[in-house]
C-alpha cells in the first residue's frame, strides 16, 4: 500500500501535516515548516526565523533553508508519486544553492515546476527506468526579496516487483 495515497488529505489539514512531520519529518516540526501553498502549477514552503533556526551569524542556518527548499519540490514528487499506479521510489540525487541576502525573516521557498516533475515520474513509469529532473525553488523574505535559490535533481524510479522462481 502506498503510505502517500492520502497525501493531499495531509496537506489540506493544518494538525494533519503537523502530525505527518512530527512521525516523518520531526526536524520539519521543531523548525516551524509551514505548507503556504499547494496547486497544480507548484508550492509554497516557509519556514520562520526564530532560536532553534538561526546560525551564530544572526541569520537563518543554510541547513534549515535547504530543508524547506527540498520540501517545496517533494510535495509536488509526492502528491504525483501517491496517485501512481506502481510504487514510486524518489530521492534527492544533487542540490545546488546560492545564498545571496541575509536570511533574518520567515522565508518562503517557491517551486513552479510541477509539470517538469510529473513528466518524469510520468516516463518512468512508461520506461520502467529511472529518471532525473533539477527544479529551482527560490527562497524569498517577508519584503520579497530573494534570499537563496536552490536547484534540486529528482530521480524517480517505478518499484517493480522481482520475479522469483
Amino acid at each position: 500500500m502506498n503510505p502517500f495515497h492520502n497525501f493531499d488529505k495531509i496537506l489540506r489539514s493544518r494538525w494533519r501535516l503537523k502530525l505527518f512531520f512530527l512521525k516523518v519529518l520531526p526536524l520539519g516540526f521543531f523548525t516551524g515548516l509551514r505548507v503556504d501553498e499547494v496547486s497544480d502549477q507548484g508550492t509554497v514552503v516557509s519556514v520562520p526565523f526564530k532560536y532553534l533556526n538561526k546560525n551564530p551569524f544572526a541569520s537563518m542556518y543554510f541547513a534549515v533553508q535547504s530543508m524547506a527548499a527540498e520540501l517545496s519540490t517533494a510535495i509536488i514528487a509526492l502528491r504525483v508519486i501517491s496517485k501512481a499506479p506502481v510504487p514510486v521510489s524518489m530521492l534527492v540525487l544533487k542540490m545546488e544553492a546560492e545564498f545571496t541576502k541575509k536570511a533574518t525573516t520567515r522565508i518562503a521557498f517557491r517551486c513552479d515546476e510541477a509539470r517538469e516533475i510529473e513528466q518524469a515520474v510520468r516516463e518512468s513509469l512508461d520506461t520502467g527506468q529511472g529518471r532525473t529532473v533539477t527544479v529551482t525553488t527560490t527562497g524569498t523574505n517577508e519584503q520579497g526579496q530573494v534570499v537563496s535559490v536552490f536547484h534540486i535533481t529528482w530521480t524517480f524510479k517505478p518499484k517493480l516487483k522481482s520475479k522469483t522462481k
